[in-house]
């Protein structure tokens, strides 16, 4: 493994070896204080590539400090995540890991307001502990948007067509979503998988240019390690989508270690969590085929390269979030996204754990 040396490293991979696939568990006792320098720049980037829609994208607000659920009531007002803040009350800033948006082609070192100045997504716990692992720079490479279902928009190559309740539904480049069975289809301006065929796209034209935009490059390549994933919102509102959401799950993982050409990289995901424990129906359909796709007993080929975060219990009442009207969202709770990100990050940090230690 990969630790930056710290006197608690031995018990933290005690709880690590004993956490199981899913990471629902209490997060270490580690403070993530940037130290101020850089990755080693003689050494690869390690790239992690975010995919997802708009939970992912980042809708977790930072402000105002006085409403309850905000990053900055967060932190000012509860004093948590102290590592997110300097001694002065300014954001603190990863000069080691650097993130970058490639749909709208934003760059920034990682920090509080590195996604959009407003809101946070699951890039900010994800890169901080990304950033405390390894010496090496970091890049998190954010490619996705919202509104987009893995039945249809991400739909990965190899998918076939189905039938479901009459119903046809598409496979990888068929259009429409569905049609009748025995009926004509009718052609509409998208077709299965074009999501993840722009987002694919959009990141590798990021990384043909790194030397371009990346602080400091001294030629020294880079890697792809891992892949993190928060989707599902919009397959829930169908249940053909829902019920094929494992499958569909499952070909996405080999389909990104294939065009990435990245066949070791590690695989992290966050279920669905909205409305907590209460999540029903469909959203419970799609809850249980995440955590399936994380279950190495049942995909023993995922052994090892493929973990399942829980975010049931991450979910914060609207009475004590910034928007109530936004549960699709998760009422724009900042402390939703960030323990998102920190649990995908730890639970990345456990598929590395046998890696040669780099750690400074």
């Amino acid at each position: 493994m990969f630790f930056r040396p710290n006197m608690r490293s031995g018990l933290l991979w005690i709880l690590f070896f004993f956490a199981g696939a899913t990471f629902a568990q209490k997060q270490p006792e580690v403070s993530l204080q940037p130290d101020g320098k850089p990755g080693a720049a003689n050494k690869p980037i390690k790239v992690f590539i975010l995919m997802g829609q708009s939970n992912m994208v980042g809708m977790g607000d930072i402000g105002p400090v006085t409403k309850k659920g905000t990053l900055e009531y967060l932190t000012k007002t509860e004093k948590k995540y102290p590592w997110l803040v300097d001694s002065e009350g300014k954001w603190t800033e990863r000069k080691d890991v650097f993130y970058y948006d490639a749909r709208v082609k934003k760059r920034a070192a990682l920090s509080p307001t590195a996604n959009n100045g407003k809101s946070i997504g699951p890039e900010l716990g994800f890169g901080y502990v990304m950033g405390h692992a390894f010496e090496e720079p970091v890049l998190i490479l954010k490619s996705c948007i919202g509104n987009r279902s893995l039945g249809w928009d991400l739909l990965p190559p190899g998918s076939k067509p189905y039938s479901f309740e009459g119903r046809m539904y598409a496979g990888y480049k068929d259009t429409p979503d569905s049609w009748v069975e025995g009926q004509p289809k009718k052609q509409v301006n998208w077709y299965a998988g074009k999501q993840y065929d722009d987002d694919m796209a959009n990141a590798k034209v990021a990384l043909k240019n790194i030397a371009k935009w990346y602080p400091d490059y001294k030629d020294q390549g880079y890697e792809i390690v891992g892949f993190v994933w928060w989707q599902g919102h919009k397959d829930t509102g169908s249940a053909a989508h829902a019920s094929r959401y494992e499958e569909n799950l499952v070909r996405l993982i080999d389909s990104l270690r294939k065009d990435y050409d990245a066949p070791k990289a590690k695989f992290v995901l966050a279920t669905i969590g909205f409305d907590g424990w209460k999540l029903q129906k469909n959203g419970l359909t799609v809850a249980k085929a995440q955590l399936a796709v994380g279950d190495a007993k049942k995909y023993p080929k995922f052994a090892g390269n493929v973990k399942a975060v829980e975010s049931r219990d991450l979910w914060r009442a609207a009475d004590v979030s910034p928007n109530p009207r936004q549960g699709y969202h998760y009422n724009r709770n900042a402390e939703t996204y960030l323990e998102v990100g920190l649990r995908l990050g730890w639970a990345m940090n456990a598929l590395l754990k046998d890696e040669k230690p780099t750690g400074k």
